[in-house]
């Protein structure tokens, strides 16, 4: 224990460095867990579709949408999230998957919903390329 002291005494932008990294860490898990939805794989979240009752929000651009999506996906903008919208308000009841082309804006659907009071929520991690590359099928209807 004496070396270690000794060793962040005499380095000490070593020993900030690396406290703050941990910080970091610590933060972003603790934040991860508190965000109030879950982020799934692509298996997890089949299963989810599965279990039934699960109402798939793909908020894609209307051009990525239509190359291809989930089944029974239905396409909301994002833009619609961030004021009160009567389909969006019907949404909080059920269970979500939000999704999005590469699981980036997903997270701030995910969020607003939660805001919104929606309980059962969930993203797609990776959004539906990591989806199409673990080669599950998308819908073009």
């Amino acid at each position: 224990m004496q070396q270690l002291i000794e060793f962040a005494g005499n380095h000490a932008l070593l020993a900030a460095g690396f406290v703050g990294v941990i910080g970091m860490i610590i933060w972003s898990e603790l934040s991860r867990l508190n965000r109030g939805y879950l982020e799934l794989t692509p298996s997890q979240a089949v299963r989810k579709i599965n279990a039934g009752n699960t109402s798939i929000v793909d908020i894609s651009a209307a051009s990525d949408f239509s190359k291809g999506h989930l089944a029974g996906a239905k396409h909301v903008a994002l833009s619609r999230f961030s004021k009160p919208d009567p389909e969006i308000e019907k949404l909080k009841d059920d269970a979500l998957l939000v999704v999005c082309k590469n699981g980036q804006t997903a997270h701030q659907a995910a969020t607003r919903l939660v805001k919104l009071g929606a309980s059962d929520v969930a993203v797609l991690k990776g959004g539906t390329v990591q989806w199409k590359a673990d080669q599950f099928p998308l819908s073009k209807k």
